[in-house]
Formats: C-alpha cells, sequence, structure tokens
C-alpha cells in the first residue's frame, strides 16, 4: 500500500514580494497595472494623444547593460555601440513627454533624450537637433509593483528642427525598425512592411572596447495597429495604413567582451570640452546632462552646428 502524501510538513515558502515577483518576458505590462504604452505629449490637437513606446529592452539583459551609466559598458555605451548618443552638448530637451509603466510609479518624465549621432558620439547629436534623424526618449519600469528593470523607448525618426521636429511619415514604425538594424548590424535595413510578431532579428555592436550580442524578438499585444491617440496621427499615417502597426521590439542584450582598461592617454572629446567650460557649466550628477548657461549656450550651440554641417 503506498501511503497518502499530506501537504508538506516544513514552514510555508513566503510569496516574493510584487516587485520581485517572475516574468516570462523580462519586462510587465504596464496596462495590467494602470499603465499605458503610450506617452503623454503636452500640448497636443486635439489633446491627449501620445506616442508609443515601440522598443524594449528586456531584464533578461546582462544587468550591466541595464545600468544607467556612460562608464563600464552600461546602458549609454550600449546606445553608443549603435550610433546613439547623449543631447548636444548636454542640453535638456524642452518637449517633455511623461510615461506610466504600471510600476507604482506613475507618470513620470523621461530619463533622457537619445539622438543618432551621425558618426560622432560626442558632436554628432548636434547635428541631429539640426537636420532631424531617429531619436528616442526612455524611461526605466523600476517601481516597487513591478521592478523589471526593462528600459522603455519611445522611437521615432523626426524632421528638421525648422520643420518643428514633426515626425516623418511611417516614422514610428520605421525609427523602431532602423533602431533595431543598427543595434543588431544588418547589411539591409529591415523591411518593415514586412514585420511581424515572429520577425527576428540579431548581431553585435561595439564601442570603447564594449562588444554586446543583441537579440530581437517583435511582439503583439502591447500596442495596438492604430491612429487611434497618436500624436500626429493625420502625417504620420501612409496609404490607408495607421500610424502604428502595433508591434514592439523586444531587444534582449549580452556582454561578450569587456574592456579591460581605457587606452592609456586617451581622452575623450567630450571630456576635454566640459574641461574647457568647467567654469561656465551647470551640472547634476550624470556628466552627460551638464548645460551652458545663458548666451554662451546659444553661441555654442549655433557654433556646434555650422561646424558638423561642414564636416
Amino acid at each position: 500500500m503506498v501511503a497518502a502524501r499530506g501537504p508538506p510538513t516544513g514552514p510555508p515558502i513566503p510569496a516574493l514580494p510584487p516587485h520581485k515577483r517572475s516574468t516570462n518576458y523580462g519586462y510587465y505590462n504596464p496596462m495590467d497595472d494602470g499603465g499605458s504604452m503610450l506617452t503623454q505629449v503636452q500640448g497636443t490637437y486635439p489633446p491627449g494623444l501620445g506616442e508609443p513606446i515601440n522598443v524594449i529592452i528586456s531584464a533578461y539583459s546582462d544587468s550591466q547593460v541595464l545600468q544607467n551609466t556612460l562608464s563600464n559598458g552600461g546602458l549609454i555605451n550600449y546606445f553608443q555601440s549603435f550610433g546613439f548618443s547623449t543631447e548636444c552638448l548636454g542640453q535638456s530637451d524642452d518637449s517633455v513627454q511623461t510615461a506610466n509603466l504600471g510600476d507604482g510609479n506613475g507618470y513620470l518624465n523621461q530619463t533622457a533624450v537619445i539622438r543618432w549621432d551621425y558618426g560622432d558620439a560626442s558632436l554628432g547629436t548636434c547635428q541631429e537637433t539640426v537636420e532631424g534623424g531617429n531619436h528616442f526618449r526612455y524611461w526605466i519600469q523600476n517601481g516597487q509593483s513591478a521592478d523589471s528593470g526593462g528600459i522603455f523607448m519611445a522611437t521615432s525618426y523626426e524632421m528638421p528642427i525648422a520643420e518643428q521636429h514633426n515626425i516623418i511619415v511611417n516614422g514610428y514604425n520605421l525609427g523602431r525598425d532602423w533602431l533595431v538594424g543598427n543595434a543588431t548590424s544588418q547589411s539591409t535595413i529591415v523591411p518593415t512592411a514586412n514585420v511581424t510578431n515572429t520577425s527576428t532579428y540579431s548581431g553585435q555592436t561595439s564601442f570603447n572596447n564594449f562588444t554586446y550580442a543583441t537579440t530581437v524578438t517583435y511582439v503583439s499585444g502591447l500596442l495596438q495597429n492604430t491612429s487611434n491617440g497618436i500624436n500626429h496621427y493625420q502625417s504620420v499615417a501612409v496609404d490607408g495604413l495607421n500610424a502604428i502597426d502595433g508591434l514592439v521590439a523586444v531587444l534582449t542584450v549580452k556582454m561578450v567582451h569587456q574592456a579591460s582598461s581605457s587606452p592609456s592617454g586617451w581622452v575623450p572629446l567630450s571630456t576635454t570640452m566640459l574641461a574647457i567650460c568647467a567654469n561656465f557649466v551647470q551640472c547634476t550628477s550624470a556628466e552627460w546632462t551638464c548645460r551652458p548657461k545663458g548666451l554662451l549656450w546659444t553661441f555654442l550651440t549655433i557654433t556646434c552646428a555650422i561646424i558638423v554641417s561642414l564636416l
């Protein structure tokens, strides 16, 4: 006879706190706890429009990559490895957007705006600011009710500043897919019209002696295939299609090579410029948020734009 099995006699296993609960995806769905995959944009017409959060860096990425730092191969260095960098001379974007990631923090301002750097991580984003290009805002899902550590990014391709940085036709989908192509070092442009929720891409990028392997999977269900509620919906929608296709690119990033130390005697151009301006800037704890005061900022911005345009 087989003895009946009763409940375990040991003490019960305590439940994980909410912010440590397991996730099958490397992020928590913001809509599960009152959040949204659309940002909030001020001053839209009609009011209440937002922009899609269409890229997520999964919490299954290496923890070193998810650290919001420039040093030690962190998140900013990863962005620079595929052609994006921080704001021109540390300026702050006046067009702040907010997002609620369903993590208990409510709506928060963007952590930063990251722009295509046109091949120059130090000054190239000045060119993007003037001429337009790919860019994204990002937020970190780290509230107490859903602390995944995932990075949520609202990506789009914008027009030049002379055209008020409006979004190009199909610019939300194209911005997402061009970012994916760069992050995975594709030899051809990702074909946006053919992307589905079964599409995957992978590849490697490097910067400052750190090398990253990125795997991308497109998922559906987080965004709708729609124009409803989308900022610039009238001009972004193309050929009778909706402004966004409802797909989100989920990136999982692994560090496959780490720098042992910086090259001897090497000083980044951005560091040199910041040293020259040391008596004129106001800074927070992050180097890339330093910006010159008053008229000096205006002068440097114009000068930088002219220099970059001549390169």
